[in-house]
């Protein structure tokens, strides 16, 4: 074996092993960068917007049950639609970091990573003017470059203890099946309200789920809250 070899793999191997905290048991070792907060209730997350279709149909739905979320927003998409990240904030939501682009972290050196969560950090803020605190990589994949360049930035990343895989675009009660599955008192919930990286028309399926989820939170008795109130950082 090249004498570069050895260094090179030990390399990559560092850098990727942070990806394990994407599935599985591993999640359970990092409460915390699992979104697992105060008891009582949930966090309720929306990854990939703002999204002109999507968006607006999950606002609505939120303010029909009282309910404030936080939004992990792509700056492509908002560069795309800043009216729509505006009204995220307008509408007493949290904005966070997803990225520019929705490109597996792996796959992308640090420096590059640092550049992109840099910019997306810098353009929220100034669309919204609130200043993003949390930061979700795409797919929920971490590097060692993703948490260098977060901690540089000073950005936090929460991933999630629930999600519905509502980019399938499955019926609603399969979308709330699949959060139940896994979601326990003081967990996150991933959803969408965009469909840019998903299939198209599944933020219909987050929208009808939405209020089948309710019933069943209020079944638990748990209250649903942004990530700053959840994790015990105020808005």
């Amino acid at each position: 074996m090249p004498a570069l070899a050895l260094p090179l793999a030990g390399a990559a191997v560092a850098h990727a092993l942070p990806a394990v905290t994407a599935r599985g048991p591993a999640r359970r070792l990092t409460p915390r960068l699992a979104g697992e907060g105060r008891p009582g209730g949930v966090a309720l997350t929306f990854d990939d917007g703002p999204d002109p279709a999507g968006t607006p149909a999950v606002l609505a739905t939120l303010a029909d049950l009282g309910w404030h979320a936080t939004f992990f927003l792509l700056a492509s998409q908002v560069r795309r639609f800043p009216e729509l990240a505006r009204l995220v904030v307008d509408s007493g939501h949290e904005v966070a970091v997803h990225g520019t682009i929705h490109r597996n972290h792996l796959i992308r050196t640090p420096l590059g990573i640092r550049r992109d969560l840099s910019i997306a950090a810098r353009e929220i803020t100034e669309v919204t003017g609130v200043r993003p605190r949390w930061f979700r990589p795409p797919y929920g994949v971490l590097s060692a470059g993703t948490l260098w360049a977060a901690r540089d930035l000073g950005l936090t990343p929460v991933l999630w203890t629930a999600w519905g895989k509502d980019w399938r675009a499955g019926p609603p009660g399969t979308v709330v099946a699949d959060v139940m599955r896994t979601l326990r008192d003081g967990g996150t919930v991933l959803l969408h309200d965009s469909d840019c990286t998903s299939k198209a028309g599944s933020w219909r399926s987050t929208v009808a789920a939405i209020p089948l989820l309710a019933a069943r939170l209020r079944d638990m008795d748990l209250e649903v809250r942004t990530l700053g109130e959840h994790l015990g950082v105020p808005c």
